[in-house]
């Protein structure tokens, strides 16, 4: 199971000596820290935000444990000790979860792989766990008691054996991978907490049209990363792989079509200079659809990893906002636009929608994919110091989905100070922000009127939320 080796239901190790090879290390009365390195016996009790669940030893500080599921009693072995708690791997099962299920991939182990947080459970249990950790941060930060419902995002439940990845459930589904390049020129994925490079060789999470490319079977010597994302919209180019490399290595090579000289295969001669960034096969923008338009999206820019998830998403923010037409709304952190052209069919000529987003990039995109919609209106500007600038027109819906550190706490005070905002979409994709800002704005007058949650990060602790707030 991963590389965590169960035992019978209920057992035990016997009598150790403190220090024995593999043995389990013994827990002195009165003990404070642990060691890095060595085996405890621990029960887990609960899950806790980042893919973690928790353990509390008596007398010792608070355990922190990856690769084990709430309610399992497992050998974990630390791997990182502070004043106030440890972190450690499972091991060794000895009492699993109902829960548990075959990792299918090899890397998702201790000491192997940091990408996949929760392969070793059922999809369902992982919904529950991500429930769970929501449930938490809103009480714990936001002083918030509401039950959460992971749902699965369409074509997840259950997913047909010719779309998913060796015909498991929650895998094949990731659109955008950044790969990490090591001293060899092999291109791999990051082990958790580490700046290590595992040669996975190939991702089961990636979209069958990522891992098509092979990119992992390449040498990029001379890079440090190569990412790689593919479209939504049916094209046979629909796709574009980057190197990203630190500069200061020579001559830069002009991008090549797909199987130039810039892609060897492992084993090719020779290292090769690239620029910073440089698309080496593909095409900087790609083509994706939902909310029933086609959009360009540059390469690099900001997009939906899940296939489903833009559409889903978009149709969930509409059916909150409630836009009639007429309305003024306001899309904070905008994009390409997804959100803003959702809305401005409904609200129409007579009403507006304006985008403030801080990518150039982006900004030209949303006002190309939204050019028939004259009264969609976008502007390049830092989004903080647009709120705290009164430069934001106002609007009585307002959207919001910023990157994982959430609201600027100018966003906050505008949405909080003297505005004719009456309803407020906020999407966000990281529990602990969400329930941070959520306290903020419930205090400065809006009400959590509605929560919902999507698995839009399958076999991963990421979930994506949706909270709409009114006055």
């Amino acid at each position: 199971m991963s590389g965590v080796v169960p035992q019978a239901q209920g057992g035990r190790p016997g009598p150790r000596r403190p220090g024995a090879v593999g043995g389990v290390a013994p827990q002195a009365p009165g003990s404070s820290a642990f060691t890095v390195g060595e085996d405890v016996e621990v029960m887990i009790e609960d899950v806790a935000q980042g893919g973690w669940c928790v353990a509390r030893p008596d007398g010792l500080p608070v355990m922190f444990v990856r690769h084990a599921l709430p309610g399992e009693r497992v050998v974990a072995r630390v791997t990182e000790v502070t004043s106030k708690f440890a972190r450690a791997d499972a091991v060794r099962v000895l009492r699993s979860s109902p829960d548990r299920v075959d990792a299918p991939c090899p890397h998702a182990r201790p000491g192997g792989c940091g990408g996949c947080d929760w392969q070793h459970a059922s999809l369902s249990a992982q919904r529950a766990l991500k429930a769970a950790v929501i449930t938490q941060q809103l009480r714990r930060l936001a002083g918030i008691d509401r039950a959460v419902t992971v749902e699965p995002l369409p074509g997840d439940e259950p997913v047909p054996a010719a779309t998913a990845a060796d015909g498991t459930p929650g895998l094949g589904w990731r659109t955008r991978v950044q790969f990490a390049v090591d001293r060899d020129g092999v291109a791999g994925l990051h082990g958790h907490r580490s700046h290590r490079v595992i040669d996975v060789g190939d991702c089961l999470i990636a979209h069958q049209a990522v891992r098509d490319l092979d990119v992992p079977g390449d040498d990029w010597s001379g890079a440090t990363a190569v990412e790689v994302a593919v479209g939504g919209a049916d094209s046979a180019e629909n796709f574009a792989v980057t190197v990203v490399e630190d500069g200061g290595q020579g001559q830069r090579d002009k991008p090549r079509a797909r199987g130039g000289k810039n892609r060897n295969r492992r084993g090719g001669s020779g290292r090769i200079s690239r620029p910073r960034r440089t698309v080496v096969e593909g095409r900087p923008y790609l083509a994706e659809r939902a909310a029933g338009r086609l959009w360009q999206v540059s390469a690099d820019g900001f997009w939906q990893v899940h296939p489903a998830a833009a559409g889903t998403i978009a149709e969930a923010v509409v059916a909150v906002l409630e836009p009639k037409p007429g309305d003024t709304v306001l899309d904070l952190y905008c994009g390409a636009g997804l959100f803003a052209g959702a809305v401005a069919p409904l609200v129409g000529a007579d009403g507006a929608v304006t985008g403030i987003e801080s990518d150039p990039a982006a900004v030209r995109n949303a006002k190309q994919n939204l050019s028939d919609c004259p009264w969609t209106t976008f502007t390049q500007a830092d989004v903080a110091k647009a709120a705290s600038g009164a430069d934001l027109p106002p609007a009585r819906l307002v959207i919001a989905d910023p990157p994982r550190s959430g609201l600027a706490r100018e966003v906050v005070d505008y949405l909080c100070g003297d505005t004719s905002a009456e309803r407020f979409a906020y999407v966000s994709c990281d529990p602990a922000t969400l329930a941070r800002d959520l306290a903020l704005l419930t205090a400065g007058g809006w009400h959590l009127a509605d929560l919902r949650a999507f698995d839009a990060f399958p076999m991963t602790h990421h979930v994506e939320c949706l909270a709409t707030l009114t006055r």
